[in-house]
């Protein structure tokens, strides 16, 4: 769910109890002391999808009346640092739900198992290649280097705009923008006609990388293959010139420069900004938020550069290094993530399978006569799969690279510098880091 929306997603005792007993009956001679127990991370799924980890884990106890799963939940906001502390103590939990993201960071530090040693092409062929891809990274041994496998794709979000049809309907817009260039014109349109904005997008380094993302959907290449500034190009400068543009011309609102993602959401359910970059899921919390706005809000296509690139959120499986147990949690990971499995979560939580037959399911191709905003927003997430990719690639050190970019780029908007400069600069900066 890109980066940062999926904030959003009463235990069930008597429930869970149920299942354990189920599960102790239907393996009567199995002694719960000999069980291995597989610790299992998740990022903010309780209590909404309670139920279906209850019974995905009881089914699969019954399989595995040997393996005993122990499912933990964390805070989104907690996970990283948590994650962090628990590899560093070498008290990890043996499987763990991520991004490639933040995965990758510590990929590159050998926290994670290499799944290419332990997974086929058989395995790996029934997954989407551009997002099996995305949790694959780069080592390198002197000019010796290498891709390795660190997770296993589980659910995904491409991302969609949601669009107010009464702010474009003042503005006198028929269609909400699908690409940068349309972009630029409409939001001058809905400024001059409205008062308002026609989007919010935060250049708070630490925040969304939804800005470094345009600029690849504008067809900048970030790094090179040895890890040094490619985006010093004609095409970066007209990238940085074009937010560069729309800053100064008060086509976005001030506080871009200060403010995060969390407030694109804030002013969008106001009524202040008419489109908002998310995932599909996040209709749901717009009608408890702002029910006045989900009654005006409809889904439209992600904007997109010249190369119809789209960006997805890939939510991933790891396995650290140091797991007792890593053939009993790569074998949880398959099942968690099998296509049967993933229709079922996909259907629970408005998501996106990893799984090509998953995808295939004519729940994501055929939405009724009478289709809601969220069951035409997840058939627009599903048809853009094809272009769909995680933009950003596969860097340890990939959030200090944003925040070089971000910060020039603020000085550029703020005519602190020039455009030319700031590129040069954030190009030098991050190419001193690696002599």
């Amino acid at each position: 769910m890109g980066s940062k929306t999926w904030k959003r997603f009463v235990g069930w005792a008597l429930l869970g109890l149920l299942l354990t007993w189920g599960v102790s009956c239907a393996s009567p001679t199995t002694d719960q002391s000999d069980r291995r127990q597989v610790e299992f991370w998740t990022m903010q799924l309780q209590p909404q999808f309670n139920d279906y980890f209850n019974q995905l884990i009881a089914t699969f106890e019954n399989d595995h009346p040997e393996v005993k799963i122990r499912w933990v939940d964390v805070p989104w906001s907690a996970m990283e640092s948590k994650i962090l502390a628990a590899v560093s103590a070498q008290t990890a939990p043996d499987l763990v739900n991520l991004n490639p993201d933040f995965a990758s960071m510590l990929a590159g530090r050998d926290a994670w198992l290499n799944l290419d040693e332990h997974l086929s092409e058989e395995v790996r062929s029934l997954y989407l290649p551009n997002i099996w891809e995305a949790n694959m990274i780069q080592t390198c041994d002197g000019d010796n280097c290498q891709n390795r496998t660190f997770g296993i794709p589980w659910y995904l979000t491409t991302q969609i705009v949601i669009y107010n049809q009464n702010l474009l309907n003042q503005a006198g817009i028929e269609n909400p923008p699908t690409t940068y260039q349309e972009l630029a014109t409409v939001a001058q349109t809905i400024r001059q006609r409205t008062g308002k904005y026609a989007l919010f997008v935060s250049f708070v380094p630490t925040d969304s990388a939804q800005v470094l993302q345009s600029l690849v959907q504008m067809g900048v290449q970030l790094v090179d293959n040895n890890r040094k500034a490619a985006f010093n190009t004609p095409e970066g400068r007209a990238a940085f010139q074009y937010w560069v543009d729309l800053y100064q011309q008060d086509l976005l609102p001030r506080e871009v420069l200060t403010q995060g993602h969390r407030r694109a959401i804030e002013l969008y359910q106001a009524g202040e900004i008419a489109l908002l970059t998310t995932g599909p899921q996040f209709f749901r919390a717009i009608a408890e938020n702002a029910p006045d706005i989900a009654k005006v809000s409809a889904p439209s296509s992600a904007i997109t550069g010249e190369n119809g690139k789209i960006s997805v959120a890939v939510m991933n499986l790891v396995i650290p290094q140091n797991t007792r147990h890593p053939e009993d949690a790569i074998n949880f990971a398959l099942f968690v993530t099998n296509s049967p499995n993933q229709l079922n979560f996909a259907k629970a939580s408005n998501v996106i399978p990893s799984s090509i037959q998953a995808l295939e399911n004519p729940f994501f191709q055929n939405i009724p006569a009478d289709a809601t905003p969220q069951d035409k927003a997840r058939k627009i997430s599903a048809q853009q799969m094809p272009n769909a990719q995680v933009l950003i690639p596969p860097l340890e050190d990939i959030k200090e690279l944003q925040t070089i970019i971000y910060n020039n780029l603020q000085a550029a908007m703020l005519n602190q510098k020039t455009v030319d400069q700031a590129i040069l600069d954030a190009e030098t900066a991050w190419n001193r880091r690696l002599n």
